[in-house]
């Protein structure tokens, strides 16, 4: 069986990771599976990019563009959409040509339009996507923020204003596409292929769960202490951790994480003295002084074997997220033994088991997030947490357990249509 995984970038970005580990995951596991990607990073022979990096990134801008024009020229929310107005079309490609299974991952930002999904379609070769946002489902945003218009129609997104309804364009064009095609989707958690079910675009389509891979091999528990050195992190101190590929990113909670720490330290004031925290991710530094503790800002790390250590030098890591799918950071720190704090939001209550394997907060409840932080460094049997940590992940997220469930959705898709009724 051959699958080509597309994606816009190889490395960059949660989807990125994620489909990367299913490649080779499938790839250990029988299955000779590529990638197509806009932005190539490696010189893995088994990803290959699209060529005339000219019009990829002509096809970015303008879409940034249009967007940027509906938003009155103002940049907030400018990355939260999507239109889909322009991009490439793969099926010339021998990659596309030789492959059995297509399988889309995250195809947006000029990667693919929706004139350029119908043609794919149009090949008549089973199409497999990976949602690891609701974009797929919705007209143009990826993340719906607790608007429903997406289980009838979108029109009017809140994230727009004006006469001209961009959302209820798009949501047609993508009702054109849709409409009689046979996709099977596959959403990274249990709560985002629920909120997929209820979509009116999806409504007949088949949409099942299966959560992302890991390297088990590489996350997995190392010596505390020798991980602290090669950073230059202090060896006695507890290590709180928030890790984002853009720490400022407000869905990503750092509000909360700060006054979270302001809350511990005026309650435990010895926290100054025994507990730092460390932050992994872009823009680190703009962050630091806005936290009541001593801060390590260890910027944007790249290299797998670094994050790593970073994970394993960390007593807790925290998450608070205010909407999230299966975030890839929460499995490599419970694959490296490290126990999370999160808010009980989108697929993050499916990886943090309450109190067993960490603490799942109340959605947005400063109060409970403190409590969880500190419930997990000072009242859990730390040891045991992080045992079930590592268990956790070998059990639901390994390489093998994702793969074979894969394996099933390309057999089933392969089939005749007749035989998948």
């Amino acid at each position: 069986m051959r699958v080509l995984i597309v994606n816009t970038s190889e490395r960059t970005g949660g989807a990125a990771v994620a489909a990367n580990r299913l490649m080779e995951a499938l790839k250990n596991n029988g299955v000779k599976a590529k990638m197509l990607v806009r932005d190539k990073e490696t010189d893995s022979l088994t990803v290959c990019d699209l060529a005339g990096k000219w019009r990829t990134q002509w096809n970015f801008l303008w879409e940034r563009f249009v967007i940027w024009l509906h938003l009155h020229f103002q940049r907030e929310h400018l990355f939260e959409m999507d239109i889909a107005n322009c991009g490439v079309d793969i099926t010339k490609l021998p990659e596309f040509q030789e492959a059995d299974v297509i399988h889309l991952h995250w195809v947006n930002q000029g990667m693919l339009s929706l004139k350029n999904i119908r043609q794919i379609l149009a090949t008549g070769k089973p199409v497999v996507w990976t949602m690891h946002d609701i974009w797929p489902a919705t007209a143009i945003c990826h993340y719906a923020r607790g608007c429903e218009a997406f289980h009838t129609e979108c029109r009017r997104c809140p994230f727009l204003s004006g006469p001209f309804d961009l959302a209820s364009r798009v949501w047609k064009r993508k009702q054109r596409v849709f409409a009689g095609q046979r996709i099977t989707y596959v959403a990274c958690s249990k709560w985002l292929s629920d909120e997929a079910r209820k979509s009116a675009l999806l409504k007949g389509q088949v949409v099942t769960n299966i959560p992302n891979p890991i390297d088990t091999r590489l996350f997995r528990p190392h010596d505390k202490q020798q991980a602290r050195q090669s950073l230059g992190l202090p060896s006695d101190k507890r290590i709180i951790l928030f890790v984002s590929q853009r720490v400022t990113d407000p869905r990503k909670g750092m509000n909360y994480f700060v006054d979270a720490v302001q809350q511990l330290v005026a309650q435990h004031p010895e926290m100054r003295q025994n507990t730092v925290v460390a932050i992994l991710g872009g823009h680190a530094d703009d962050v630091a002084s806005q936290l009541a503790l001593p801060v390590h800002p260890l910027g944007y790390v790249s290299t797998p074997q670094r994050i790593v250590q970073v994970y394993n030098s960390a007593d807790v890591f925290v998450l608070p997220s205010l909407e999230d799918n299966l975030p890839n950071t929460l499995m490599e720190s419970m694959a490296c033994g490290v126990p999370c704090v999160g808010f009980q939001v989108g697929g993050i209550p499916e990886m943090i088991d309450h109190q067993q394997n960490g603490y799942v907060a109340r959605f947005r409840d400063v109060d409970d997030l403190a409590a969880g932080i500190r419930y997990v460094l000072d009242e859990a049997d730390y040891a045991q947490f992080s045992k079930q940590c590592v268990q956790k992940v070998a059990h639901s997220y390994s390489q093998q357990s994702v793969a074979n469930r894969y394996i099933e959705v390309y057999e089933a898709a392969l089939q005749p249509k007749e035989l998948n009724r």
